[in-house]
């Protein structure tokens, strides 16, 4: 077993969990996951699904919220709704286009997650952002992603995704350097270099430089978990989940 513990994201079942929750999640924790972070809540409330995951062993790695969320009125309810799920980590996984258009708005955007991060501090909450690709087209000479995370706080959770960092042509390895305690989830997805491939490969199969990623998160990324995603199933989503979390252990983690 590695230090890391293993995390699910659930939007790798997004085809199957809608229709069976419990059945769902027992099969996750029978796979060996010791988690998994949420892309939605099927209608359950953060109750409900603290019981389900209660009684199949499974911790909260994460959730991935929009913006408006976390903002206004909105804010007292997603705190008090992670605080009973027995979340911690609120990560962003996209942002509206006015937020993100220009080196301007990614800097007026990391402000506003640099005082989200101050603000969930006394809930023992972190803010973060994942990347996709778009992350890395460079915009008025400079990649939005360096903008972004150069102007936050180091509180602010890099939630480095691999497979998608790698599909917009940067490295993970010279990203967990660069910045290092930020990663403390990080989204652990293959990808390969070949464009008729790219997501639908194994781990260990792709192009990311996996025995580096791991020793760099487990050493100055400060990372408290790894979270598998799949974009593209190999097979049905419960075995490609299962598959994915055996690639893995090969791997060593």
């Amino acid at each position: 077993m590695g230090k890391i513990p293993v995390a699910l994201q659930l939007y790798s079942l997004r085809d199957v969990i809608p229709y069976d929750v419990e059945g769902t999640l027992a099969s996750v924790a029978k796979m060996g996951y010791q988690g998994v972070e949420f892309a939605g809540y099927y209608g359950k409330s953060a109750k409900e699904l603290r019981g389900i995951l209660d009684d199949n062993g499974l911790l909260v790695a994460g959730t991935h919220i929009g913006l408006e969320t976390l903002l206004g009125d909105e804010f007292d309810k997603t705190v008090e709704f992670n605080q009973e799920l027995g979340n911690k980590f609120l990560i962003v996984p996209g942002l509206a286009e006015e937020r993100r258009n220009s080196v301007k708005a990614w800097k007026d955007t990391a402000k506003i997650f640099n005082d989200l991060a101050e603000k969930v501090k006394p809930f023992g909450m972190r803010v973060g952002y994942h990347n996709h690709w778009d992350e890395f087209k460079a915009m008025e000479g400079q990649l939005p992603f360096d903008v972004f995370f150069s102007a936050t706080v180091a509180d602010v959770v890099m939630q480095l995704d691999t497979g998608n960092a790698l599909y917009g042509g940067a490295e993970s390895v010279p990203l967990l350097k660069k910045y290092p305690g930020r990663a403390a989830t990080v989204h652990l997805k293959e990808c390969s270099r070949n464009e008729e491939v790219n997501f639908a490969s194994m781990y260990g199969e792709g192009s990311v430089p996996w025995k580096e990623v791991f020793e760099l998160c487990e050493t100055v990324g400060k990372t408290e978990w790894y979270i598998v995603e799949q974009e593209k199933y190999l097979s049905p989503p419960l075995e490609s989940v299962a598959e994915g979390l055996q690639a893995l252990r090969k791997l060593g983690v």
